[in-house]
């Protein structure tokens, strides 16, 4: 074990101070990393204040958009050498073993994966730390090449917020025949628009207020459309879970995670009771799952299901 300098939340209801926190000495597969960028998002936020339903492991050291340099690599690394860009997202560990590791999707691991931080080290209870911090030991498959002429700083943000925006319009190939829309200018938001306007695709972004209407312009949107709350943007033919990922993508609730039957946006899943609440027409329903399997998920639980 290493000491290294971080900063921790030690309870939900104090602000972050400075820590001092162990890291493993390095394994044949591990890669060692001097942090120099680490981006904020807001899922940082709602964990240190433990503002997700109880999940917080405390000390939490935040942070999974890290940028910085290797400095050390196990005997069996191959694929990044001392001096490398790197970065490292939102998760550092899979089983490697099951149908979704294996087919390339080890971010629906069925073991469930362990996350940069908020976790625990598989077969252990040895707790996960950010980014927030001097350095980290990740391995080497979870940590990706950064180019030598790419400003570093700028690019933290891209391991969560970008991945997240930039993964669905080249999944579904977006481009000039394409129109998109973005909901909410935030901080997925504008790289989403960024993304889509570089494909080509004519964006359009719904905005609660037309404060951001100059920056989505010059952003590359196309239009801007005022409304009153985002849930008025669409009512899908099939409902698709916006805040969990499901187990496994060829489970009950159908291909690439779609809810077959129903129309309504779902806005939150409670899988203690086995419960969609949904946002119909502005009258909140609750919507029970006729089936459910459960996997770990960090603190988490995910679910694969049908709907009544």
């Amino acid at each position: 074990m290493s000491k290294v300098k971080s900063y921790a939340a030690l309870r939900a209801d104090k602000p972050l101070n400075p820590y001092e926190i162990n890291r493993r000495e390095i394994n044949s597969d591990d890669v060692n990393i001097d942090i120099l960028y680490c981006g904020v998002c807001h899922s940082d936020i709602h964990m240190a204040r433990n503002e997700w339903n109880n999940t917080s492991i405390y000390p939490m050291v935040p942070g999974h958009e890290i940028i910085g340099i290797v400095k050390e690599v196990g005997s069996d690394v191959s694929k990044f050498k001392v001096g490398d860009n790197v970065g490292v997202g939102v998760y550092v560990d899979a089983c490697e073993k099951c149908e979704n590791c294996n087919s390339g999707k080890d971010h629906y691991c069925e073991e469930g994966v362990v996350l940069t931080y908020n976790s625990y080290e598989y077969g252990t209870r040895n707790i996960t730390y950010g980014g927030y911090s001097k350095s980290i030991v990740v391995k080497e498959n979870y940590v990706i090449k950064v180019p030598s002429d790419m400003d570093m700083a700028k690019a933290a943000p891209l391991l969560c917020a970008g991945i997240t925006t930039y993964s669905p319009l080249r999944h579904f190939k977006i481009n000039s025949n394409h129109k998109v829309g973005i909901a909410g200018l935030g901080g997925l938001g504008h790289m989403g628009l960024k993304f889509a306007s570089s494909f080509g695709a004519d964006v359009v972004v719904f905005s609660t207020s037309d404060s951001k209407k100059d920056e989505a312009f010059e952003m590359g949107a196309n239009h801007l459309k005022e409304i009153e709350h985002l849930c008025q943007i669409a009512k899908p033919s099939h409902g698709y879970i916006t805040n969990f990922g499901l187990a496994h993508l060829e489970g009950f609730g159908g291909k690439d995670g779609v809810i077959k039957g129903k129309s309504e946006l779902y806005d939150f899943l409670d899988l203690s009771k086995g419960e969609i609440f949904v946002n119909n027409d502005n009258k909140n329903q609750i919507i029970k799952l006729a089936k459910k399997k459960y996997i770990s998920f960090g603190q988490e639980k995910k679910a694969y299901f049908n709907i009544k």
